[in-house]
């Protein structure tokens, strides 16, 4: 039995919060010892019975109007005063690098969850992504969310860490079945989903062009939540494009898994990604997915006969056609196409940290 502490400033309704509360929950079931420790008070997520949360308060107003090297140290004293006294054998830190770079502990791992290597276009903002990469993890611990992660870190980043490690997230299909039976006030009929945050990134401009583009008359539903001046930019293009009557604008739900189940297929149509959870919860779910070939999740996601619906960036014809071609006849999902992301085959290489 090893004892694993987690390290993140928050547990924000995202897909890295909940992968980080999954991971460590599994781990806790498989007889680990494990704690979550976050660095302010804010959970969106459902957190399971038995995962122990410690807040450790360190991220304040203070602290953000502050924030400089002097107190990111005094934030980490205060998260190694509590690492030292619970005795971790492996930590893992997540979307709070900035702050935990400053911990020395022997076995302390950072995992990355997005791939930063394509996170700008501008040239001067990659420059300082690059920059702080090879800041906060040059000769350190890596866990890479994706094999395409890794191979960018190193070839496209250039960062020398002490090793990158590449580990999927680990899922188990029971838990998302489950939910899905949960009542929710679905669509009637087939639709399209797409669920990701309202931010540029997530390109929700390309999905509405090609949905236009498509033809097709199955109503798309778009999940998520964003700043509103994003939400407001989706919502004037929709009308731009004459789409009032087929596009669902369905805000954030804590369980989204009703709507995963019950839609003909999920499509994300992002410029960057870590490895995108809701396409591999789609999978769990035996709903298809289709996807832009984007770095650096998706190619390791849309494998066998899905392979098919994995289109180039910029090809926005591929794209409409392949949401016409699943609307059509939609791909058969079985467990072949995510074995590779259960527990039991992800869960061993956390252990072996």
């Amino acid at each position: 039995m090893k004892r694993f502490a987690f390290v993140i400033e928050d547990l924000y309704g995202g897909g890295a919060q909940k992968s980080l509360i999954y991971t460590a929950d599994q781990l806790r079931q498989r007889g680990h010892a494990v704690i979550v420790f976050t660095l302010r008070e804010l959970i969106e997520h459902r957190i399971p019975e038995g995962l122990e949360i410690v807040n450790l308060a360190v991220v304040t107003q203070f602290s953000k109007a502050t924030t400089t090297v002097l107190t990111e140290k005094w934030q980490a004293r205060k998260i190694a005063q509590a690492l030292e006294a619970w005795k971790p054998d492996v930590v893992i830190s997540c979307s709070c690098d900035k702050i935990t770079r400053h911990l020395k502990h022997p076995n302390l791992y950072f995992w990355i969850k997005a791939d930063i290597a394509y996170k700008f276009t501008d040239a001067k903002k990659l420059k300082r992504t690059y920059d702080k990469a090879h800041r906060f993890y040059g000769g350190r611990k890596v866990i890479a969310v994706s094999h395409g992660v890794k191979e960018n870190l190193e070839k496209v980043v250039g960062l020398k860490a002490e090793t990158i490690i590449p580990i999927y997230n680990p899922y188990e299909r029971e838990p998302f079945v489950e939910l899905a039976k949960e009542p929710a006030d679905l669509p009637e009929g087939d639709y399209f989903v797409c669920l990701a945050a309202l931010e540029p990134r997530k390109r929700h401009d390309r999905l509405l062009r090609a949905y236009a583009a498509s033809g097709v008359s199955t109503p798309l539903v778009i999940m998520g939540k964003g700043k509103p001046e994003h939400e407001e930019r989706i919502r004037q293009q929709i009308e731009e494009l004459g789409l009032q009557d087929r596009v669902i604008m369905a805000g954030y739900h804590h369980n989204p898994y009703p709507w995963i189940a019950n839609a003909k297929a999920v499509i994300l149509t992002s410029d960057a990604e870590g490895l995108p959870r809701v396409l591999i919860e789609a999978l769990m779910l035996h709903v298809p997915v289709i996807s832009t070939d984007c770095p650096s999740g998706p190619r390791e996601i849309l494998t066998g006969e899905l392979a098919d619906f994995l289109v180039a960036q910029d090809d926005e014809k591929g794209l409409a056609d392949a949401i016409a071609r699943m609307d059509q006849a939609p791909v058969e999902v079985d467990e072949r196409y995510y074995q590779q992301f259960l527990t039991e085959n992800v869960i061993p290489q956390f252990e072996a940290l």
